[in-house]
């Protein structure tokens, strides 16, 4: 019981990017464990198909009026999203190696890592201008 109250509270304080960095890794994780697999092996075809639904999700997003998004970034991120869906086909009839996807999510990673980063960086600074040192 005490675990999933941790994991509640753990997803209420996430920032929306550790929550996006967090479902990539656990797309990733799968991805890399479907590594191998036989073209028919349904573990491999799950993985294909969560990758999928992660990226058409993302894609559709960014298709939203309104998307808070560079319009740049969110052309790229729908053009990955078509990428993916063909190079998953190519590699669910055995044609193309898994590598690729898993090394795009990576990429995708980094980023949100980097991203949150910044914004603790940022926010610590903010928090060390708005300090006042009353010592004497």
């Amino acid at each position: 019981m005490s675990l999933k109250a941790y994991q509640t509270t753990q997803k209420a304080s996430e920032s929306t990017s550790q929550t996006e960095y967090r479902l990539f890794a656990d797309v990733t994780r799968a991805l890399m464990g479907a590594k191998g697999l036989a073209k028919l092996d349904v573990k491999l075809h799950d993985a294909l198909l969560w990758n999928r639904q992660l990226w058409s999700t993302l894609a559709t997003d960014c298709a939203v009026e309104g998307n808070m998004l560079p319009k740049q970034l969110r052309a790229s991120i729908i053009s990955i999203s078509i990428w993916v869906g063909r190079y998953s086909s190519q590699v669910a009839r055995g044609e193309e190696d898994i590598q690729a996807l898993i090394d795009i999510n990576k990429n995708i990673m980094e980023g949100l890592s980097a991203q949150a980063q910044n914004k603790v960086a940022e926010e610590a600074g903010a928090d060390r201008a708005t300090d006042t040192n009353y010592s004497v």
